[in-house]
């Protein structure tokens, strides 16, 4: 794309008209944090839950959205959560909702959380099932991890049958039940349930979270959205039927049902409208993609007027580096570093592999260095990832599948080795550390022709403090013998891999037969 081009690309988002409700948002950072035994309504049980978790008071953002769920809100508006990575977005979200689902004994799935990967939302459920349990609920995950029918035997609870009596079959499907009060999931595996698993419904469906919004707005996955207000607002007619309201009958859509609920004094009965809460560190203000969504009367909370933002104890600097001696100025970092807990984030998978095992040919750095990609089975990064959490790994290189809202405690570093291309990604990328008010550093391999570009990037987030951070040039010198031979190994790798690859995908039917 030429210059101009980009010029008028870039006016044409400024242009974006800005929705009036995201025009006075609610200031996150003028609320204060909250002890929990200072928070109104907390029921005792989760009192005591989150004081097994280590946790003795919520976050600004936590008791703001306590405030509009528990407190005089009352969960009357949608919630638009605009905060940054680390802030406590998820335990926002999972408190009150378990909290509202505890006050009634009925078992059917009524909150559903949906995330764009399989590693986020298993620890987004994990949060879940350290507070759910506390008061009776139980919490599912739907993400693929293992097989379909292992997850309908979790989701799905089937009647008991005895011995001797003949069933019909239409009897036995009305029967299924839900297993679980809250699910967890990613958007194709949810589709792959609502299409093909008996007695999986969302007709009793009263939250939705759309967790990473703009991710799940940006990309189809399968219709999800569209298919999930459908079922939702199909299930009102039902539930609000004409003859038993007084809404006119000239009314023909269920969506304006589904929120004359609370309008028209619904709100306390067995079924009130669909709440939604939407959350990112980097929440679209793109007007036609916030209106999938179908918000009703939203509110929008935010830290700060700028949409992007990163958070308050991270400390950003750059590394300027030969194009050639990228991988020995990121050694030399390492060393310095002296096997703190980092993240080494590259532009792609291929890129992450073939960069741990450069570093692991480098001979003892005395640090343990293990890959984690999309290229990996989801056992392996699970594995991997239980280890670095553990303290047994000190780096992980990392394409972008770790970018957003993984939380791994103890994170002191974030290195990019590759300059991230747009300010989401670094904010996503950087939120890996400086979490939950700790502190952190961001580090930026940079050629000098990428310096001024990089300027601009953090100016998006208000951010004109980026001092150069310099590595000892005898690191550099001594690390130049050792560099050559592993890059020899890498060379030898790689072919190693390609030559297996062939074979692997080597079909002698493929071979043209003489005739």
């Amino acid at each position: 794309m030429d210059e101009a081009a980009e010029k008028k690309k870039g006016s044409e988002k400024k242009s974006l008209p800005v929705l009036p409700w995201m025009r006075n948002p609610v200031d996150v950072n003028l609320i204060e944090e909250c002890p929990l035994n200072f928070l109104p309504f907390l029921d005792p049980r989760l009192e005591v839950a989150l004081q097994n978790m280590g946790i003795s008071s919520l976050f600004p953002v936590q008791v703001a959205v306590w405030q509009e769920t528990i407190g005089p809100g009352s969960f009357e508006r949608d919630l638009c959560i605009n905060s940054p990575t680390g802030s406590g977005k998820t335990l926002a979200y999972a408190l009150p909702i378990v909290q509202m689902l505890s006050t009634r004994a009925v078992k059917c799935l009524r909150a559903l959380v949906v995330l764009p990967t399989r590693d986020l939302a298993m620890q987004v459920k994990e949060v879940f099932a350290t507070i759910a349990p506390a008061v009776g609920l139980s919490v599912g995950l739907a993400v693929g991890q293992s097989s379909i029918a292992d997850e309908i035997s979790e989701l799905i609870k089937r009647p008991k049958l005895c011995a001797g009596i003949c069933y019909d079959p239409e009897d036995f499907s009305q029967e299924l039940q839900s297993a679980v009060d809250i699910l967890v999931a990613t958007p194709g595996r949810l589709i792959d349930h609502i299409n093909n698993t008996k007695g999986f419904t969302l007709k009793h469906l009263c939250y939705l979270v759309v967790d990473e919004t703009d991710r799940l707005l940006r990309e189809a996955y399968q219709s999800w959205l569209p298919t999930v207000l459908k079922l939702t607002c199909s299930c009102t007619e039902s539930l609000f039927p004409y003859s038993n309201t007084s809404l006119p009958s000239t009314f023909d859509s269920l969506k304006t049902i589904r929120r004359l609920g609370v309008e028209r004094g619904f709100k306390d009965k067995s079924y009130p409208r669909l709440v939604k809460m939407v959350l990112s560190a980097t929440l679209t203000q793109d007007p036609s993609k916030l209106a999938q969504l179908d918000l009703h009367h939203p509110l929008f909370l935010t830290t700060g007027q700028s949409r992007y933002q990163l958070p308050e104890q991270l400390k950003s600097f750059k590394l300027i580096c030969e194009s050639k001696l990228k991988p020995l100025y990121l050694v030399a970092l390492l060393q310095t570093l002296e096997g703190e807990k980092s993240i080494v984030f590259t532009s792609s998978v291929e890129s992450t592999h073939r960069l741990c095992t450069l570093l692991n040919f480098f001979g003892d750095l005395q640090i343990k260095i293990k890959e984690y990609s999309g290229l990996q089975r989801q056992s392996v990064r699970s594995t991997t990832l239980r280890a670095f959490r553990a303290g047994k790994i000190q780096v992980l290189v990392s394409s972008d599948a770790m970018t957003r809202g993984m939380d791994v405690d103890g994170v002191r570093n974030v290195i990019n080795y590759d300059m991230p291309a747009y300010i989401k990604t670094y904010i996503h990328r950087a939120g890996r550390t400086a979490r939950a008010g700790q502190t952190g550093c961001c580090f930026t391999l940079l050629h000098k022709e990428e310096v001024k570009r990089f300027k601009k990037l953090l100016l998006k987030a208000d951010n004109n403090c980026c001092p150069v951070h310099s590595v000892p040039s005898e690191s550099i010198d001594s690390l130049r013998s050792i560099y050559n031979s592993a890059l020899a190994k890498l060379k030898e790798s790689v072919k190693a891999e390609t030559y297996k690859k062939r074979k692997i995908n080597f079909k002698p039917s493929s071979i043209g037969k003489q005739k």
